[in-house]
């Protein structure tokens, strides 16, 4: 299946970019493309409106906060063409469309609908990276100012009796499409207490210390809908910049198809069948966001037959 966000084929350079002079060399290439952020916003031009790239050496010295040699954060390589990403989130929004030539602002999530699968996977990428810098500008063990390496990868603390290394950090989540054992098979989709009247989704949490994925899965459907759970399964993973997820998918067979919502974070939950599933989709639009993964766990179950049918 395809998951959006996923499958990003670029070379991120792991073994070359803690050489300071690789990756200048590679800013310095005439072919390196730089995707300028602003905010967690991409920079777009155009009507339907397209994220603004810029060739490495007009982006230079952007960049107010100086993330990364010229500014510039790598992200890797595309064959033999170097793409880096750039923060401009000091900059007034309209200081920072005119001097990258852009028309607007836009999040990436909003694009996603008209951007290659790659492209998006970059600009989250990017995304996330940009975030995590913005984060990160200090130590959290002694307070020091904290200096960009490896290409924008890694931070390190500047004080020398401390000099801890800072690495991106990635949040895990679970989601999961819950099923029943009987036949024939119907799904638990949830509608949070913040979310519009009927639109439901897949229940989704995040990880807590000292739990493995399928102890937060077990935890998370009880907590939030009352079901306790037979089988649990692996069904895929999806990057998630915003800011710092990777949600992991999961299929789970209820062992019980009571339903008891917490009330605090869910308001309702309830069995559709394959056809009531259906029926939703028709009238309020398809399960789960265009670029989530819960809209691809949902797919692939209708795209089943129950066993035995």
């Amino acid at each position: 299946m395809s998951i959006p966000y996923a499958g990003l084929s670029l070379d991120r350079a792991t073994d070359r970019r803690a050489d300071p002079a690789w990756v200048a060399a590679r800013a310095a290439d005439g072919r390196a493309r730089v995707w300028p952020l602003w905010r967690d916003q991409c920079l777009v031009a155009g009507d339907p409106p397209v994220p603004v790239t810029l060739a490495a050496g007009a982006a230079g010295g952007l960049d107010p906060a100086g993330v990364g040699p010229a500014g510039l954060v790598l992200l890797g390589l595309d064959g033999d063409v170097p793409y880096f990403t750039v923060d401009l989130s000091d900059l007034s929004l309209a200081d920072a469309l005119a001097r990258t030539g852009a028309d607007a602002a836009a999040d990436i999530r909003s694009l996603f609908g008209g951007l290659p699968a790659g492209q998006a996977g970059m600009l989250a990428y990017a995304r996330g990276l940009l975030y995590w810098h913005r984060q990160q500008r200090y130590c959290g063990r002694c307070g020091s100012a904290a200096e960009l390496r490896h290409g924008g990868h890694l931070r390190v603390c500047t004080n020398g009796g401390c000099a801890a290394l800072i690495f991106p950090r990635v949040e895990p989540a679970v989601i999961t499409l819950v099923e029943t054992g009987t036949r024939p098979r119907r799904c638990l989709p949830a509608r949070h207490r913040a979310s519009t009247a009927g639109r439901y989704s897949l229940l989704a949490d995040f990880l807590e210390l000292g739990e493995s994925l399928e102890d937060a899965v077990r935890r998370e459907i009880f907590e939030e809908a009352g079901v306790r759970l037979g089988e649990v399964r692996y069904a895929g993973s999806q990057p998630w910049p915003f800011p710092a997820g990777l949600m992991v998918a999961f299929r789970a067979t209820a062992a019980s198809e009571s339903v008891s919502v917490d009330g605090t974070e869910i308001a309702e939950a309830r069995w559709f069948s394959r056809d009531e599933v259906r029926q939703y989709e028709q009238a309020h639009g398809r399960l789960g966001r265009v670029d989530s993964i819960d809209r691809v766990l949902v797919g692939a179950w209708l795209a089943e037959a129950d066993p035995g049918a």
